[in-house]
């Protein structure tokens, strides 16, 4: 890994992802009153060992969704934006609370509307499906596509590049098994 990049990986704090598209495949079921997604385990999983590794996780999603409201609790994500095409009101909202700066931020996203988080961050990521002008802005792409497990792909290359997979991993096996 380029030391650049690896420079700038251990200097995150913070992750912050889109929705639609990165912990779904984007694709939505509409009936008469109900809305349906499909989420994975796996970024269940990426989300709880970003905690165990003191890297709080942060949702922002352009379309309001009860299904995004119910997972982001399921996966204990404290802070889920929804309803905004204004992502950088409630990035700048979420960098207040957590005390840390867009340089400390990794941002995963695919669509038009996170390009300006994308740009205010070091780390900006995206999925293999993502707009033309969303991989150009990204400094780096996932081989997951959305809704396969980007989150936890994410957390991992965070973690292996500050040399803290191995130690978060032992700290999952204690806090799990504690026979």
């Amino acid at each position: 890994m380029n030391p650049s990049l690896k420079a700038k990986l251990n200097q995150v704090k913070l992750i912050v992802s889109d929705v639609d598209g990165i912990l779904t495949d984007g694709t939505m079921f509409i009936g008469d009153g109900i809305e349906l997604k499909q989420f994975t385990v796996e970024d269940g999983a990426g989300a709880a060992f970003s905690r165990l590794a003191g890297i709080p996780v942060a949702l922002i999603s352009g379309r309001y969704s009860k299904a995004t409201e119910i997972r982001a609790k399921e996966m204990k994500i404290e802070h889920c934006y929804q309803g905004s095409l204004d992502k950088l009101t409630p990035f700048a909202e979420i960098c207040e609370f957590y005390n840390v700066a867009p340089n400390e931020v990794a941002y995963v996203g695919d669509g038009l509307i996170d390009i300006p988080v994308m740009e205010k961050v070091e780390i900006s990521v995206t999925v293999p499906h993502a707009h033309p002008l969303v991989k150009e802005a990204a400094i780096h792409e996932t081989k997951l596509s959305g809704g396969q497990g980007v989150l936890r792909e994410v957390v991992e290359w965070i973690l292996h590049a500050q040399g803290r997979h191995r130690e978060v991993l032992e700290n999952m096996r204690k806090n799990i098994y504690k026979a």
